[in-house]
């Protein structure tokens, strides 16, 4: 084939390969704007529609380690078309789901699928380019389709909940999936470790008890305290990822190469994902439910506001692919966490009768800083690992992603409703007490009964926006510290030269 042509190959399946992408990412976040649909639906307990809202990323979060090894030994394109058919069937099973119960276990087979997908892309990505500033480039396009998605799926879910029912969310998964089985074979060449090993079965099913337990654990006791289920689930959590990590040292062939994180890069990058997709999930689930509810917009009208925030994650992306080849990695990191800062700065200032455009304005700001952010940390990810285990080394970024979005989604989330409960008092609807939907629905034209709802949702809001902000100017001075005393270090080499 002429280079020319292999060229063009070579970013017609990029393009292949930021479909799913940008899916897994938008499933993980559809059900914030589907809520409500699906709520007078299904009926689901509070119970459920938690479970319903967190089993995909901790289901994930379990699977995205070992399934990017398994990647490396099996091949990371047969892997990307096995989790594409996964992906697509079980999508109709949740579309269709006639109960609460069905609903949460399509949502679990569904995350299976994501967690084969997400790290195949990336990590094919880092042997489909060879030129730095082409993978830069084609990272930061992956960056803008994972990150971008996480934004973009209520703001879909949102147009086709005002003409479908529901499940149409989830239906618009297919066709793409069906169109990546058919092209992905004749555009994407098959790329796996050179060597190969057998797959560690055992501390694949210990790592997945692991991780599911310890989520488990950090959701359940803000949400309920010390429960026996949660500390059963943290002692489970404990002692598989202690059974893990002695055979992760002994094994021959780990799933997990320990090394990785010797890389203060890939070490930094790993811990910037992580805290990105806490905030950013956190507040992602308490958006809507305040566009919809404290200012009266329609699922529709929530999406076409919701639009400048894409635009934010966007421009982020683009600025880190045209600064990367000025500016430092560190130095782009930091910026992209004071962006981020900023916004949540204004978001705090609001209160129930602040206009829309504040908050907006603060979340375009936070996109923004998150997409600088995301897209550096993960070209740092990708180039701090050695090309035969670029699938572990995605696996292991995107497992941080995935428990800082679920851990974001359950503290951040419960932080703001013990704030609204404790702000609502006594004396109220026990259905407004619940929720601001409660109270929405419960309050009628009660005015005041709203108005009490409107402020403390707010309330609550900017109370996990001040958490937000706090974690992020901290991971900030952290990479600021870290920068400072790398640059110290190098001028003492030189000096003593």
């Amino acid at each position: 084939m002429r280079p020319d042509r292999n060229h063009v190959r070579t970013w017609c399946g990029l393009l292949v390969l930021l479909c799913p992408a940008l899916l897994t990412s938008m499933d993980a976040s559809l059900l914030f704007v589907a809520g409500p649909a699906i709520s007078a639906a299904l009926h689901p307990t509070s119970e459920q529609w938690l479970w319903a809202m967190d089993i995909y990323h901790f289901v994930m979060a379990g699977l995205l380690m070992t399934v990017g090894s398994l990647g490396d030994r099996i091949g990371r394109k047969r892997l990307l078309l096995i989790g594409a058919a996964v992906f697509g069937g079980v999508s109709v099973l949740v579309a269709y789901a006639p109960n609460p119960e069905l609903l949460i276990l399509a949502r679990a087979l569904m995350a299976i699928g994501g967690a084969t997908l997400a790290p195949s892309t990336l990590s094919l990505i880092r042997g489909m380019f060879d030129v730095e500033r082409q993978r830069r480039m084609a990272v930061g396009a992956w960056t803008a389709a994972f990150t971008g998605g996480a934004v973009a799926g209520p703001i879909v879910g949102g147009v086709l909940l005002n003409h479908f029912w529901w499940g149409a969310v989830f239906l618009i998964n297919v066709p793409v999936m069906l169109v990546l089985l058919i092209v992905a074979p004749f555009l994407i060449d098959e790329r796996k470790s050179a060597e190969p090993v057998r797959f560690d079965l055992v501390g694949a099913g210990t790592s997945l008890v692991a991780i599911l337990g310890l989520v488990f654990a950090a959701t359940q006791i803000p949400r309920d305290g010390l429960t026996p289920a949660a500390i059963a689930g943290a002692g489970a959590g404990i002692a598989a990822g202690t059974v893990f990590g002695i055979r992760q040292v002994r094994a021959s062939h780990p799933l997990i190469d320990l090394s990785l994180f010797r890389s203060p890069g890939f070490s930094t990058a790993v811990a910037t994902n992580t805290v990105v997709a806490l905030v950013t999930a956190g507040l992602g689930v308490l958006a809507f439910p305040f566009m919809q509810n404290v200012h009266g917009l329609t699922p529709l009208d929530s999406a076409l506001w919701a639009l400048p925030t894409l635009v934010g994650s966007f421009v982020g992306t683009a600025s880190a692919a045209a600064l990367a080849e000025r500016f430092t990695s560190a130095a782009l990191l930091i910026t992209g966490m004071l962006a981020a800062t900023a916004g949540f700065v204004v978001i705090v200032t609001l209160d129930s009768r602040t206009g829309l455009w504040v908050f907006l304005a603060g979340y375009v700001v936070l996109t923004y800083g998150v997409g600088l952010t995301a897209t550096i940390a993960n070209s740092l990810v990708l180039t701090s690992a050695p090309p035969d285990r670029a699938g572990a080394a995605s696996g292991i970024s995107e497992t941080a992603t995935m428990l800082g979005a679920a851990v974001g989604i359950a503290t951040l989330g419960t932080i703001a409703s013990t704030v609204y409960r404790n702000t609502m008092g006594d004396g109220v609807p026990p259905a407004a007490l619940e929720s601001v939907t409660g109270a929405v629905a419960a309050g009628g034209n009660a005015i005041g009964l709203l108005d009490a709802a409107f402020a403390a949702y707010t309330r609550g809001l900017v109370v996990a926006a001040l958490l937000a902000a706090t974690v992020t100017a901290v991971l900030a001075i952290v990479l600021i510290a870290i920068h400072v005393s790398g640059k110290a270090a190098a001028c003492q080499r030189r000096w003593g030269e």
